[in-house]
Formats: structure tokens, C-alpha cells, sequence
């Protein structure tokens, strides 16, 4: 099985890269290898903050949002050792799950915003 986080832009933005410890407003939808859909910030009906590369939020998104650009659209291959490890995490997310996620980066802000 491959530790390996893979990173795939299907759209390269044009706007403010991602930088660390920049707040970031995202929509994002997460899926299972099997297609079984467990997070979205699209069904939720509002757009997901945080704060990005100071372990906020897992690996797989403090490593693969980075450099990322507003505007850009981009599909991360997240293996579990980047995710959530051997936690169970809610009804869908098995110990071991590798995770997808659809990613659209909708605004950084930075400190000097």
C-alpha cells in the first residue's frame, strides 16, 4: 500500500497561494477509495475555514494545499498515515481508511490582510 500523498490540480488558480498559517475558506468533498462520501462542505451549505500548515486539520491537507492558488481546484490522494491514522472517525472512516478529497480554494487570508 503506498504512504504516498498525491496531489492533482484539476484547475490552477490565479489568486493568493496558500501559505502556512494563513486562514483559508475552502469547499471540499470527501470520499472514501469506495466512493462513499463522508464529509462535504457542499452539503453543509457553507464554505470550511482554517488554518493551514500548523496542524490544524490533517496532514494530507497541510501538506497538499500548499502553494495552492484561489480559484484553483485540486484532488488529493490522502493515505492514511496523513489522515487519521488507526482512529475511527465517525460512521464512515474505518482505522487504516485512505481518503480523497475535492478541494476548491476559495480566499486566503494572511497577516497582512
Amino acid at each position: 500500500m503506498s504512504s504516498e500523498l498525491k496531489i492533482e490540480d484539476i484547475l490552477v488558480g490565479e489568486g493568493k497561494a496558500a501559505v502556512k498559517g494563513a486562514l483559508i475558506t475552502t469547499q471540499y468533498r470527501g470520499t472514501l477509495e469506495d466512493g462513499t462520501e463522508f464529509d462535504s462542505s457542499y452539503a453543509k451549505g457553507r464554505p470550511f475555514q482554517c488554518v493551514i500548515g500548523t496542524g490544524r486539520v490533517i496532514k494530507g491537507w497541510d501538506i497538499g494545499l500548499m502553494d495552492m492558488k484561489v480559484g484553483g481546484k485540486r484532488r488529493l490522494w490522502v493515505p492514511a498515515e496523513l489522515a487519521y491514522g488507526e482512529r475511527q472517525v465517525g460512521p464512515h472512516i474505518k482505522p487504516g481508511s485512505n481518503l480523497l478529497f475535492e478541494i476548491e480554494l476559495l480566499e486566503v487570508l494572511t497577516r497582512d490582510d
